[in-house]
C-alpha cells in the first residue's frame, strides 16, 4: 500500500498496515495498479484527477473515487477510458452530481453505484448517535461536538 496525503503517517502506523508514504501524487500514480481517493472537495483537490494525472497512471490501473465529484474531471476520465490510458473506473461520486455524465453509462469497465459508500449499518448507527450526542449537547448548552462554524 502507497498512499500520499499531506501529513504522514506515524512510522508504527506504516510498518503496522504496510503502507509507504509518496512524496508527491505524481509518484503514488506512476505506481498504483488501484487509485482510490479519499480527500475534500476543497479549491487545492477540484479535478486533482485531471488529463495530465490520468496520463501519470498505469494503462492497467483503475481509478476509484468514493470521496467527491468534483476531485474528478468527468471530461478527462472519459477521455482517459476512450484512450485507454486506465482500465477502468469504480464510482460512488459524480461532478454534477445528482446527475451523471451519461457517457460514464453502460461501459464494461466503468463501475457506478449511487452515493452510498457510507451505506453500511456500523456507519450509519455511527451517523445516528453523532446526531444524538449533538442534540443532547444542545439541550444541556454545551459545546456541541460537531458544531459546524
Amino acid at each position: 500500500v502507497v498512499y500520499h496525503s499531506r501529513s504522514a503517517a506515524d512510522d508504527e502506523t506504516e510498518t503496522q498496515v504496510g503502507a509507504a508514504r509518496c512524496a508527491s501524487v505524481g509518484s503514488l500514480l506512476e505506481q498504483s495498479d488501484f487509485v482510490s481517493l479519499h480527500c475534500p472537495a476543497t479549491p487545492d483537490t477540484y479535478h486533482l484527477m485531471n488529463a495530465d494525472r490520468f496520463r501519470q497512471m498505469n494503462r492497467h490501473a483503475f481509478l476509484v473515487n468514493t470521496s467527491r465529484g468534483d476531485v474528478v474531471d468527468d471530461e478527462a476520465l472519459i477521455a482517459a477510458l476512450d484512450d485507454r490510458q486506465i482500465a477502468g473506473a469504480a464510482l460512488d461520486v459524480y461532478e454534477g452530481e445528482p446527475s451523471v455524465n451519461h457517457r460514464l453509462l453502460g461501459r464494461d469497465n466503468v463501475v457506478l453505484v449511487p452515493h452510498l459508500g457510507s451505506a453500511t449499518v456500523e456507519s450509519r448507527v455511527a451517523m445516528g448517535r453523532r446526531a444524538i450526542a449533538n442534540i443532547d449537547a444542545f439541550v444541556a448548552q454545551q459545546a456541541l461536538p460537531d458544531r459546524i462554524a
